[in-house]
């Protein structure tokens, strides 16, 4: 529904800010294309998330909805410096705004993106991907009420370098609201562990363990926006039965949500990771 919502309010923005003259409402329409792309790899990527491990891809496709949002953010990118040099271009020799025509497929733009953006709400906190969609749609919201403003403003004084200065602003936002998603994404593409996530607790908890007398080779990274794997090394000298490693692994799954654990039993330390110092891993 957002995918088809969306792409026909760029087909309207994009010939009624063409006939308007207004480089803000085609700059709306711009940021709305790559939201489109954006819902289009999502949407995608959840599909292929779905898919089953493989001889080669051993976790599945669960990744690509991570690649997912560094795409959205890079499209982000891309459609802000696209329109900010426009609208440079437009602020060196402004033209006559069509005001009224450009508020009224605003004013639509803004019921379009913001229900839009309200499909996405709820899952935003616990899923980067949903969050990338969710800043896509509210940042379009914003960007549309500011072209209803800026419109009737134009209207009302005659000031046409307010278009172009809009799409500036504009631009400015779009670039503040992205940095957290393109972080993020970066972040979790290196492998990162995942926002939120507290290593010292784990290695508390896992130090706390029956039987536990050293850990090493702890690793706790995304295998996707909302899965996390982990890896640790247990020394315990008096060795364990299978039960303990469930029960761990089930508290790790309730208390830290890492839902893909491996552990490995050891009755004597080694020499440690070979990737780290102790005091990192």
């Amino acid at each position: 529904m957002g995918i088809a919502l969306n792409t026909a309010l760029v087909v309207a923005e994009a010939v009624y800010g063409y006939l308007g003259n207004s480089t803000a409402l085609l700059a709306d329409a711009g940021h709305n294309l790559s939201d489109v792309l954006g819902l289009v790899v999502a949407w995608g990527a959840s599909i292929a998330a779905q898919r089953a491990p493989s001889g080669r891809f051993t976790y599945g496709f669960r990744a690509s909805t991570i690649l997912a949002a560094l795409a959205n953010a890079v499209f982000l990118l891309v459609a802000t410096g696209a329109i900010g040099w426009e609208a440079i271009l437009r602020l060196r020799e402004p033209e006559p705004v069509a005001g009224v025509t450009v508020m009224v497929v605003a004013g639509i733009g803004i019921l379009v993106n913001g229900f839009t953006a309200l499909l996405f709400a709820s899952g935003r906190k616990d899923d980067i991907n949903i969050e990338g969609a969710y800043l896509h749609m509210a940042g379009d919201a914003a960007v549309s009420l500011g072209v209803v403003v800026s419109a009737a403003l134009i209207t009302w004084t005659g000031w046409l370098w307010l278009d172009p200065v809009t799409s500036l602003v504009i631009c400015g936002t779009i670039l503040w609201s992205t940095t957290s998603l393109l972080r993020g994404s970066i972040d979790m593409s290196m492998a990162a562990a995942p926002r939120g996530t507290d290593l010292a607790a784990i290695r508390a908890f896992l130090l706390a363990r029956p039987g536990v007398s050293a850990i090493h080779d702890l690793h706790v990274w995304p295998i996707s926006t909302t899965e996390t794997a982990l890896t640790c090394h247990l020394v315990m000298p008096s060795g364990t039965a299978d039960a303990f490693l469930m029960e761990t692994a089930q508290m790790l799954k309730t208390t830290f949500r890492i839902g893909h654990t491996t552990l490995q039993i050891e009755t004597h330390p080694d020499n440690g990771c070979a990737l780290a110092p102790d005091d990192v891993v």
